[in-house]
């Protein structure tokens, strides 16, 4: 899809008004509006990538008005950008700098940080000098996949140069810094002694192997300049730019496979980690369409992965170049027919061995350059090329793994584009490092600190309801990846909704073997496989049980039973593919299995016996699992909780037992031992407590306040 131009005067106009009433001028105003234009299209800047600036006038703290520069601050995104996210520097004391021959990075971040006129703002792009060495009010800068393709050739200044001339400058790669900004600085003031002569004006400027930059008197110049820059790379491309992140399209050329497969992957990756030192979980997110298929199954797709990233930016969310691995078919035709999945999965850990291997010794011989003063990273690839199945995107959190993938796609297309045109030929490993390896990326490392359960996928069943929400809403709390699954579609959607962007609903009926099965498909497919099942769903049908129908006790130990089976048999299938193989006990993945049972398995009550005899099977069910599965480090858990408000004890049903009972409702919710209501919260925070008791299993953990009949003991 073509990159469009977007800008309209009335739209800006109303971004003018509405950040008037605010108390922000003009001229932020406007470069808000036109900042969040480019940041909406994933062809010009893709997560947190791209800069933007403007030159103005603010207040300072003497209240002396001052020339500023208001440029993109750290950890803001293009698309969504605010007035304050464009923090306000003093120009002057930046422009002085250029005078200076050397500044390492450290000391720009601080020099820049002390000039801010805001203290509580955050630090501006590390790109900010070279906004405010170019003369022109607004300056906007994207990495273009079409601009990139150009960029990327061999002799990218050449082909450069025949499509713009002289109305953009060009500047062979340097690393993002102080240095880049005298250097674009530089090309540019002598590209404007150049082009005075026959009175041309120059609209931007390309940072080979990196980026875009134009630049205007007014924020709709700079868009404007962008837009047709970027237009006429795409016109220059025999392939056209096909990027569509946000298709919901799923093209697998063997789509009953695909699923099948990504278990083995993760529980690999996984294991490989933890030998490593690092953690054993992580996330994927599959992409695949008619495009990313074509591309991956291309005969030199080895060749060009090991040409490494786009531009060196994104090596920071993908690693150097993405880890290739071959189809289960590819395996059969070198090793034959028999033993399918062994001899895949063999070559698999030989090739994730070897990748990790290579970026052990990529580390080593760089970090040389700094007398090994470097800390290494992970070795663990971000992105897989998948022959057949597609791209997957992997992170420590969905939202990583997602990244990982458009950054992916991006790459594909860029390689794609610049294949058609003439050679794709990228930055080199060297100045990669440098940019993974950067001083001011290694000064985080250890300062931000995971939550308990980061990488963890967590599936709740009966998860639309109130105590089903909030164990989904505790551990999602906890950094766990959560996929809520119920009968009720809309109410699964509504508690996926209160976990975030990036929690997964699922409708269900788990009384269904077939429905079971293929929910679990969904959750593979897209999130590579499951590390804890809490097991929540069931359903209270009260009734004698002398004169209960016999349906009605089919129905209640299905619900409460055999449900609780079906996903318990899938989990385990999903986690032994996770290990599969692994001969070293201590690196085992295993999994978890949580179950809601209830009092009633212990402590029965009159009316609700169908209820109590098939809770009473399923505390058997969950001791069961716990037997036979502890060798392959599966933990079997269960709670018992009572009187807890909830679909199944709701306003009228607590009505009439605290009538029948003589007592007030308060009262009949607070009698337990410790005279307090014990609340979905509580089981929620129960269930997330069980889940890191890594040594506990065929444990009955009773939250209800303290109820003498129902101990367990």
């Amino acid at each position: 899809m073509s990159c469009l131009d977007l800008w309209s005067d009335a739209n800006a106009k109303k971004a003018i008004i509405k950040y008037k009433d605010e108390g922000i001028n003009e001229d932020l105003a406007i470069r808000t509006y036109s900042a969040r234009l480019l940041g909406s299209d994933p062809e010009l800047v893709l997560h947190g990538g791209g800069n933007t600036s403007v030159k103005t006038i603010t207040q300072n703290i003497f209240g002396e008005i001052v020339p500023v520069l208001c440029v993109k601050g750290s950890g803001w995104d293009l698309e969504t950008i605010e007035p304050e996210g464009h923090p306000a520097i003093d120009l002057e004391a930046l422009k002085a700098l250029r005078k200076i021959a050397t500044l390492s990075d450290e000391e720009m971040v601080s020099i820049q940080r002390s000039n801010l006129i805001n203290p509580n703002s955050p630090n501006p792009s590390v790109e900010t000098l070279l906004h405010a060495f170019l003369p022109h009010k607004f300056v906007d800068h994207t990495h273009s996949i079409a601009l990139l393709a150009l960029a990327d050739q061999p002799d990218a200044e050449v082909v450069c140069r025949k499509i713009y001339g002289d109305r953009v400058v060009i500047v062979p790669y340097v690393m993002p810094g102080f240095d880049l900004a005298k250097a674009a600085a530089n090309a540019y003031e002598l590209a404007t002694k150049d082009n005075k002569k026959d009175n041309s004006e120059i609209e931007g400027m390309i940072l080979l192997k990196h980026g875009l930059f134009s630049f205007g008197k007014s924020g709709k110049e700079s868009y404007k300049r962008m837009i047709g820059l970027v237009k006429e790379a795409e016109k220059a491309l025999p392939t056209k730019i096909e990027l569509n992140l946000k298709s919901k399209k799923v093209y697998i050329d063997n789509n009953s496979s695909a699923e099948i497969y990504l278990p083995f992957i993760r529980g690999l990756i996984g294991r490989v980690a933890s030998k490593y030192g690092y953690s054993n979980k992580w996330i994927f997110e599959i992409r695949s369409n008619k495009e990313i298929v074509e591309f991956i199954n291309s005969s030199n797709l080895k060749e060009l992965a090991k040409r490494g990233v786009a531009t060196p930016d994104h090596v920071i969310r993908t690693k150097v170049r993405p880890w290739v691995i071959d189809s289960i078919e590819q395996t059969i035709k070198s090793k034959g027919q028999s033993n399918q999945i062994k001899n895949w999965f063999l070559s698999l850990e030989i090739s994730l061995k070897q990748y990790v291997k290579e970026y052990i010794e990529y580390f080593e011989s760089n970090n040389k350059r700094f007398n090994g003063n470097k800390k290494q990273l992970d070795p663990i690839p971000r992105l897989i090329a998948f022959p057949g199945i597609g791209l997957i995107g992997i992170g420590r959190t969905k939202k990583a793994a997602s990244i990982a993938a458009d950054i992916g796609q991006v790459w594909l297309t860029t390689i794609r584009s610049a294949e058609s045109l003439g050679e794709y030929r990228p930055v080199n490993s060297s100045d990669c490092f440098d940019l993974e390896y950067w001083s001011l990326e290694q000064a985080k490392l250890g300062k931000s600190k995971e939550k308990s359960l980061a990488g963890n996928i967590v599936l709740v069943t009966g998860a639309g309801g109130i105590i089903g929400s909030s164990i989904a809403k505790e551990f999602s709390r906890q950094g766990a990846e959560i996929v809520a699954l119920d009968i009720n579609g809309d109410a699964a959607q509504q508690t996926a909704k209160a976990c975030g962007k990036y929690a997964f609903s699922i409708q269900c009926d788990l009384t269904v073997p077939s429905e079971v099965k293929e929910a679990f498909k969904l959750i593979k497919l897209n999130f590579g496989g499951i590390d804890i099942i809490v097991s929540n769903a069931g359903s209270a049908l009260p009734g004698n049980i002398s004169s209960m129908e016999q349906s009605i006790l089919d129905r209640s130990i299905a619900i409460n039973l055999y449900s609780h089976n079906y996903v318990a048999q899938q989990a385990v299938k999903i986690f032994k593919e996770q290990d599969y193989s692994e001969e070293e006990k201590q690196y085992i993945i295993g999994g978890q299995i949580l179950f809601n049972i209830s009092k009633q398995a212990i402590n029965p009550g009159p009316g609700f016996g169908s209820y109590g005899i098939s809770k009473s099977a399923l505390l058997s069910l969950m001791k069961q699992y716990a037997i036979e599965e502890g060798e392959f480090k599966i933990r079997c858990n269960g709670i018992n909780a009572d009187r807890i408000r909830s679909g199944l004890l709701n306003d009228q049903m607590i009505r009439s037992r605290s009538i029948a009972r003589g007592l007030s409702e308060e009262e009949y919710m607070q009698g337990n031992l410790l005279k307090t209501e014990v609340k979905a919260e509580d089981v929620a925070k129960a269930f997330v407590a069980l889940s890191k008791m890594s040594k506990t299993t065929g444990a009955l953990i009773t939250i209800d306040g303290g109820n003498p009949a129902a101990m367990v003991r």
